[in-house]
């Protein structure tokens, strides 16, 4: 199945979501612009991922912060004038972010749970009328233990949407930070305007090679790409040892190259099979670490194998967060590689 009008986006991180210590409006103000949102369109994408963290729209003691909306609505607004789609992604939500695993009470506490349902029942009132917004229930569930929890969390959210959108497009994706096998988990989709989503940032070692808040990577690492599977193996033994999340994936090759991608996707593309149901990959891109030819010939190859499948994607990201693509480290390759988006 297609997901239409979702065919190749970028996503705003850093904006509303993932703000470090700008969680303000003087950030919120100037982040993103409406001339960032027609530079989007120039690109030739269809539309943006709008990453949202709970705390800029709703205070902790149930209150919806209408000047956190207001940046959504701009967004929205900007959207509609050059012609892109948005997907709505709950990026944190009260009790649950993807890069804490200690704050994870979300899944057991129903108090918790209770704020989401609602959070999302107000999200969709709001904006539901849009024709051009899809929902995204939230973004990268982690651990495995979450899989059986998450599932009723999301039927029961959906349901109550649908009471106010019932043809909208959502999507949820799987744990392991919405992995591939996390699809495999997922029970049936509830209806057939369900997309499933999962993320793509492999081989993981080229892709965040240096990456400052990974603890097991070398600040001094670099790999390039197209590699032998030989070269990363040894370096995914060295670096990841026992760390279940993060060993490579088998490969049949002697180098990680568009193959590679066409085979990785292979398990998605089963599931979406046997659902009927649409696949979107909601975050896929490279550290600003890699060397600029290497970052290309990355996007060549993932894109080629998104082609070959139709398979809907965003990348990460549109600037800064480490993953900007509109930031200096690919100003060389910029013009080239926005054809392989």
């Amino acid at each position: 199945m297609e997901f239409k009008g979702y065919k190749k986006g970028i996503n705003l991180g850093g904006w509303l979501s993932q703000c470090l210590d700008h969680y303000n409006e003087e950030h919120y103000s100037s982040f993103i612009l409406e001339e960032d949102i027609a530079r989007i369109a120039k690109m030739g994408v269809d539309h943006i991922r709008l990453p949202v963290d709970y705390n800029v729209i709703r205070e902790e003691d149930g209150e919806f912060i209408e000047s956190g909306f207001k940046h959504i609505d701009d967004c929205l607004k900007w959207c509609e004038k050059y012609n892109l789609n948005v997907v709505f992604d709950l990026h944190k939500c009260k009790g649950f972010v993807f890069d804490d695993p200690n704050y994870c009470g979300f899944f057991s506490d129903k108090a918790l749970q209770d704020y989401f349902v609602e959070l999302w029942i107000y999200i969709v009132k709001r904006y539901a009328p849009n024709k051009r917004i899809a929902f995204e229930l939230l973004n990268e569930v982690t651990d495995l233990r979450f899989a059986e929890s998450w599932n009723a969390i999301a039927k029961r959210t959906i349901i109550e949407i649908r009471k106010y959108a019932p043809t909208a497009k959502i999507i949820m994706g799987g744990i392991y930070n919405c992995s591939i096998y996390g699809l495999t988990l997922l029970e049936k989709p509830y209806d057939e305007n369900i997309v499933f989503t999962f993320h793509c940032y492999e081989p993981f070692l080229f892709t965040h090679q240096a990456a400052h808040w990974v603890d097991f990577m070398p600040k001094d690492f670099r790999i390039s790409y197209p590699e032998t599977v030989e070269k990363y193996m040894k370096y995914a033994g060295e670096y990841y040892g026992e760390l279940e999340n993060f060993k490579m994936p088998r490969y049949y090759k002697e180098k990680y190259d568009k193959d590679f991608f066409t085979m990785l996707f292979k398990e998605a593309i089963e599931v979406a099979d046997k659902y009927n149901v649409p696949l979107y990959v909601g975050e896929y891109g490279v550290i600003d670490n890699a060397d600029p030819e290497g970052t290309l010939n990355w996007y060549k190859d993932i894109n080629a194998a998104f082609e070959e499948h139709n398979m809907s994607r965003a990348a990460w990201t549109y600037k800064k967060m480490d993953f900007g693509i509109t930031q200096d480290h690919c100003k060389d390759i910029m013009d080239e590689l926005v054809k392989y988006l």
